[in-house]
């Protein structure tokens, strides 16, 4: 199964991959989780500052995932949609592009899962940003995306909560 999970900045997307990569029943998954340091130490801006290039260079790394028969990851192409949109260096018209062809990766999850940021405070790893505003801004993003798209999704949930709770919801809706 190919297992995405989505949400804005610092709701704990990446703990709760890491959690569950500690679950046995998933130890023949694949996981992946958070790289934005190491891009952004490669020069590759992130946030508002994303560019074209970099939007790209992250939109390939989720299609490399999807590759993997058995993954769990804590980014989506809903994210890089998402991002895109609201990045404040590229042009309407390449944004627009951009996201039309990213919509195409949709289907190719079994299941993807909105992390919500109610409850949620932002935590400052040094590496994404700590503006509330901007956090909104993605989270509303994410939410249209997932809205618009609902129907190429083959299977959707909304996980929020403590992380045990996370874990609990993310078991309930897969039957386990």
């Amino acid at each position: 199964m190919k297992i995405g999970f989505c949400g804005t900045v610092s709701v704990g997307k990446t703990t709760l991959v890491n959690a569950i990569k500690e679950l046995p029943e998933f130890s023949h998954y694949t996981f992946a989780t958070e790289r934005s340091k190491y891009l952004r130490d490669l020069g590759i801006p992130l946030n508002t500052d994303s560019t074209l290039k970099g939007q790209t260079i992250f939109l390939a790394e989720r299609c490399s995932e999807l590759i993997q028969e058995n993954i769990i990851t804590d980014r989506t192409v809903i994210d890089v949609m998402a991002f895109t949109e609201n990045a404040q260096s590229i042009e309407i018209e390449h944004k627009a592009a951009f996201i039309e062809y990213a919509h195409n990766f949709i289907p190719e999850y079994d299941w993807i899962f909105h992390v919500t940021s109610e409850g949620v405070s932002i935590e400052d790893n040094n590496v994404r940003t700590t503006d509330a505003v901007y956090r909104k801004q993605i989270e509303h993003t994410i939410r249209s995306l997932i809205s618009e798209n609902l129907f190429k999704i083959k299977n959707f949930g909304i996980i929020s909560g403590p992380v045990e709770d996370r874990i609990k919801q993310f078991k309930s809706y897969l039957s386990l």
